[in-house]
């Protein structure tokens, strides 16, 4: 069961972030807490290399030392802090109890506590490589935007074409080799005001505002598991 921390603590870790010398720049925007753990959503201004996001986690760290088994999950520029699954996420970082340490937990933060950090997303030159794919599927086309998935390693490129005198959207996910992965002609639904497109027979749909792709599952009630802002 999810609760909110103490308002006191929630104002004050929300509005931290940190511009220290050899640190990158990062801010807290969400702090929640459940039984089982203690969950921060960092936002950082881009693709961190691992070192740079071990030096956030052990500043964060520090600065949390009161906070019981710290979960850090770190979101790039754009991204909804308020999506409800991990798809969002560019890296997560654990700090697990002392119980629970293994042999193969090596990796220590500069405060020599013990941590797993691990990168789910693609890191900036594949992400720059990604998007400067040109496969003939898109020549000629109207590209809508260029949107990096970190959690399956792909493309996603939405784009209009005219067939028979009437603008139509398409999507396309390409792989690291610009190869199409998957291909899809939406069905566009405009209920309750909000264009949605509807990608899969059993309902899924994605929404595409401000140059943000928001994904949404038919399960999931309406709520996003994933957004990703165009060109990052």
């Amino acid at each position: 069961m999810i609760k909110n921390i103490f308002p006191c603590l929630i104002i004050m870790l929300v509005a931290f972030g940190c511009t220290k010398k050899n640190i990158p720049h990062y801010t807290i925007s969400r702090v929640t807490k459940s039984d089982t753990a203690t969950k921060l959503t960092v936002k950082i201004d881009g693709r961190l290399k691992w070192a740079e996001l071990l030096s956030i986690t052990s500043q964060i760290k520090a600065d949390s030392a009161k906070l019981s088994n710290l979960q850090l999950y770190f979101l790039l520029p754009g991204h909804n802090d308020k999506s409800t699954g991990a798809n969002s996420f560019y890296a997560v970082a654990r700090y697990p109890q002392g119980d629970k340490v293994t042999i193969q937990d090596t990796t220590k933060d500069a405060g020599g506590n013990t941590v797993r950090l691990n990168i789910a997303g693609v890191s900036a030159e594949i992400a720059k490589h990604l998007l400067t794919l040109e496969p003939k599927e898109l020549e000629g086309k109207s590209i809508v935007g260029r949107f990096v998935d970190d959690n399956n390693h792909t493309l996603i490129v939405p784009f209009t074409d005219i067939v028979g005198g009437k603008k139509e959207l398409y999507v396309i996910e390409l792989d690291t080799a610009g190869k199409v992965v998957s291909a899809t002609i939406p069905e566009v639904d405009n209920k309750d005001g909000v264009e949605k497109y509807l990608v899969t027979h059993r309902g899924d749909y994605i929404t595409i505002k401000d140059s943000v792709l928001t994904q949404y599952s038919v399960d999931d009630l309406g709520l996003p598991y994933n957004s990703i802002k165009a060109g990052i």
